[in-house]
C-alpha cells in the first residue's frame, strides 16, 4: 500500500494513536479515529478525521463502528490496533478479574474488533491489519507478568492471522515499540502504588517502580512509534515486525543469551539482585 488510503486507528484519544493518526491525516490519509473518550478527540476531527465512540470490550460497540466505518467509504484499506493498557503486579497477587479485564481490552477486545472488519476486507482481496505489541510481547519483567502473557497472546495472533490471510491479500504486521512516553506508566501508577505496600512483595514492586519510572523518563518519543506504524501500512512488501524506541533493541539481544543469564540481568535491573 504505497498510497495513502483510508484508515482506522483504535486508542486514538492519547498516545500513539493520536500521534499517529495527526501523522497519517498530515500524509492525506482518510482517517477514522475511534476511542471511549470522543471528547478527546475533537482536535482529530477539526483537520479532518471521523471520530467515533469505541468501548472495545462491548460486542454492539465494535459493530456500530464497523457499520459506522462502512458507510462513511467504499473499504477500509488498514486497521491499526492500538487500543491497550497494562496492570503490574506479582502473578501470585494479581487478581484475575484484573488480569481478565486488561485481556478484554488487548487481546479479545483486539481480536473482536478484527473479526467484524475482516470480511469486507478479504472480499476485496486488499487490506492491512497493524497490531500494537511490545517488546513484552518477547521477553517479560518482574511484575509484568500479566500485561507480557497479553501481548504474547497479540503476538501469536499477529502470527496466525498473517498465515491465514496472505492468500488473501491481507498482510498483518506486529509493531513492538520499547519504551515511549504516552503516558503508559500514568495509567499503571496505580497497580504499581498498591503493589508496594504488599508485605511480600512491596520490595520487590517498589523497585519495579523504580526501574519503570527510570526507563520511561528516558524513552522515546511516540512519534518514533508513529513513524514505524506508517512504515508498516506504505511498505509494499511489509516486515511481518517492526521493532522501534528505546529498548526495542532487547529483543534481539535477549534469543542469543542463556535463559538463567538473562534472568540474572533482569533481576539485577528490575529488582537490584
Amino acid at each position: 500500500m504505497t498510497t495513502p488510503g483510508t484508515v482506522l486507528i483504535t486508542g486514538a484519544s492519547s498516545g500513539i494513536g493520536r500521534i499517529t493518526a495527526l501523522r497519517l491525516l498530515q500524509k492525506g490519509w482518510t482517517v477514522h479515529a475511534a476511542a471511549r473518550r470522543v471528547d478527546a478527540m475533537e482536535d482529530l476531527r477539526s483537520r479532518g478525521a471521523f471520530v467515533h465512540a469505541l468501548d472495545i470490550t462491548d460486542p454492539g460497540s465494535r459493530h456500530a463502528l464497523s457499520d459506522a466505518v462502512a458507510d462513511h467509504n467504499e473499504g477500509l484499506d488498514a486497521l491499526v490496533n492500538n487500543a491497550g493498557y497494562g496492570s503490574i503486579g506479582p502473578m501470585e497477587t494479581m487478581p484475575l478479574d484484573a488480569a481478565r479485564a486488561m485481556f478484554d481490552v488487548n487481546v479479545f477486545g483486539l481480536m473482536g474488533l478484527t473479526q467484524a472488519l475482516l470480511p469486507a476486507m478479504r472480499k476485496r482481496g486488499q487490506g492491512r491489519i497493524v497490531n500494537i505489541s511490545s517488546i513484552a510481547g518477547q521477553f517479560v519483567t518482574p511484575g509484568a507478568g500479566w500485561y507480557g502473557a497479553s501481548k504474547f497472546a497479540v503476538e501469536a495472533i499477529s502470527d496466525a492471522l498473517r498465515m491465514e490471510l496472505q492468500s488473501f491479500g491481507v498482510k498483518v504486521v506486529v509493531i513492538e515499540p520499547g519504551l515511549i512516553r504516552t503516558g503508559f506508566e500514568a495509567v499503571s501508577k496505580p497497580s504499581l502504588e498498591a503493589g508496594g505496600d504488599d508485605p511480600v512483595w512491596g520490595s520487590m514492586m517498589r523497585n519495579v517502580a523504580k526501574a519503570w519510572g527510570e526507563g520511561f523518563r528516558q524513552g522515546s518519543d511516540p512519534e518514533v512509534v508513529a513513524a514505524c506504524i506508517e512504515r508498516a501500512l506504505t511498505d509494499a512488501d511489509p516486515s511481518p515486525r517492526y521493532r522501534c524506541g528505546s529498548s526495542s533493541e532487547s529483543a534481539l539481544i535477549q534469543r542469543f543469551i542463556p535463559t538463567r543469564l538473562w534472568d540474572a540481568i533482569i533481576r539485577r535491573q528490575m529488582i537490584g539482585d
